[in-house]
């Protein structure tokens, strides 16, 4: 073997080396304590103004197959994007108010009209597959607390501009804002 190519297969070996390190920082360990505090879990908005995002019990931080659970705070007067995503989805408000909106029409071309649902306080919803939906804190006076409990993970969403938006026209986002930097593969949209 010549020096260019032993230079070359040291590189490449180095190269996945780094690759394989880097990947571990979100690769699930057998020491991922059962008892955690919440408090030491990774919080942020992710780019999302107004949003603050936990994940409490997550598949690429802690190898959960079946389901995950988020805590997720919204600031008075902000909501989610509108958007759609292949897993159920339910809702454990903690604190604070807000609305529910709600498309059931995913066979049509668009989301359409949505219904509106009041939600308070130590009330709970859930969210079928694929059904276009937006989350809005209208409460002015204080922040909205909630778990969310998704099937399936890891989500696929597609984001939504507007109500009227063609389902082919919705931006897929996969992985979602807070697995981007575990999840590198290519998604397929489900729809």
């Amino acid at each position: 073997m010549g020096v260019e190519s032993s230079v070359t297969v040291l590189a490449l070996t180095l190269l996945l080396f780094c690759l394989k390190s880097e990947a571990s920082n979100c690769q699930p360990s057998e020491g991922v304590p059962l008892v955690k505090s919440i408090d030491e879990l990774p919080q942020d908005n992710y780019g999302i103004p107004a949003l603050s995002h936990i994940t409490i019990a997550g598949s690429l931080l802690h190898g959960m197959k079946e389901v995950e659970v988020w805590l997720e705070t919204i600031a008075p007067g902000s909501g989610t994007p509108i958007h759609r995503h292949s897993c159920e989805e339910v809702f454990v408000v903690l604190k604070g108010s807000g609305t529910l909106y709600l498309a059931t029409n995913s066979h049509l071309e668009y989301p359409g009209q949505p219904q509106e649902f009041p939600f308070f306080a130590n009330s709970t919803f859930h969210i079928p597959v694929n059904d276009a939906h937006q989350v809005w804190n209208t409460n002015q006076d204080e922040d909205l607390h909630f778990l969310v409990i998704i099937s399936r993970p890891p989500i696929k969403a597609f984001i939504y501009n507007d109500w009227f938006m063609p389902h082919t026209a919705a931006n897929l986002k996969f992985p979602i804002f807070w697995d981007e930097q575990c999840f590198q593969t290519p998604a397929k949209d489900e729809l």
